[in-house]
């Protein structure tokens, strides 16, 4: 007679949580925290200038944390007293970003793309120009500028700070400028198009995020001069923002909600530049980095 056996019962044990798992999503944690943290401290001076703009006239050490009765008449003195100021550091910097593209675009494409004698040292004359400081460049301009009347223009505060946005720009666009197949230019050569034709039918609309980048930093350049306009401005016809902040300033005015009302509007078009053309700052600063 057959008996039946029965397997014994067998009880599944839990699988145990991996510590390296908890470890590591604590420490994300702990990142995000800090990352919060720190971006909290370098934001706050931004918060505290728009507050401060939001406040009545006085102190602004008696501003309130939270702008609970906003009051936008620094605004309006604001706009009253520096927006000729604005127009001129708009017209400024979108002139100094124009000429620093115009320039550094084909220089860029010279020294990236012919076998040109020399390019190492034209290189490291580029860079130590970067390094030269401002005061010495605006002095030496001052004296350039006198014989030839370009003190307190437009054209002369153009001149000077693309002197800023030149260098910077040929050196980002000659980054992106190194990686373009040189087979793509010999093609249109053969088709029949000189090195102007090339260089400005196919070489500028690839490079356009390097061109961007380059323009935009070059417009930040000129956006926040301060010493060239302090130096070769001597009026009050042409005063770009910076100037007219400062000069602002400078008096026994204790209405500190105009002062911060005039820096907020300063600092509209760069945020909303950035804020734009952001894409294209971080491919084009990138653009050069792998080949």
């Amino acid at each position: 007679m057959s008996t039946a056996t029965t397997a014994p019962a067998t009880s599944i044990a839990p699988v145990p949580v991996p510590r390296r798992r908890t470890k590591t999503k604590s420490r994300s944690w702990l990142h995000t925290v800090i990352g919060i943290v720190l971006v909290a401290i370098m934001l706050f001076p931004v918060y505290w200038m728009l507050n401060a703009s939001l406040a009545p006239a006085g102190n602004s050490l008696n501003t309130q944390w939270l702008p609970l009765n906003p009051d936008f008449s620094g605004y309006s003195r604001a706009i009253a007293d520096q927006g000729k100021n604005l127009i001129t550091s708009l017209i400024v910097a979108v002139g100094a970003c124009l000429l620093s593209i115009v320039i550094a675009a084909p220089c860029a494409y010279a020294l990236a793309q012919f076998k040109i004698k020399g390019t190492a040292v034209l290189l490291f004359v580029v860079l130590i120009s970067q390094m030269i400081p401002g005061i010495v460049i605006a002095n030496a301009l001052y004296t350039v500028y006198t014989p030839l009347g370009l003190i307190n223009s437009i054209p002369g505060l153009i001149l000077a700070d693309a002197s800023q946005g030149i260098p910077f720009a040929i050196l980002i666009v000659r980054a992106y400028l190194e990686t373009f197949p040189t087979s793509i230019v010999e093609a249109a050569r053969v088709d029949g198009c000189g090195h102007v034709r090339a260089f400005w039918s196919i070489v500028l609309p690839v490079s356009k995020n390097s061109l961007i980048t380059a323009g935009i930093f070059s417009f930040l350049f000129a956006w926040s001069d301060f010493l060239m306009a302090l130096t070769l401005t001597t009026g009050e016809s042409i005063r770009p923002v910076t100037l007219g902040l400062y000069t602002y300033i400078g008096t026994n005015d204790t209405d500190w909600s105009a002062v911060m009302s005039t820096a907020v509007l300063s600092s509209l078009p760069a945020v909303v530049l950035m804020i734009v053309a952001q894409k294209y700052v971080a491919a084009g600063a990138t653009g050069g980095a792998v080949k």
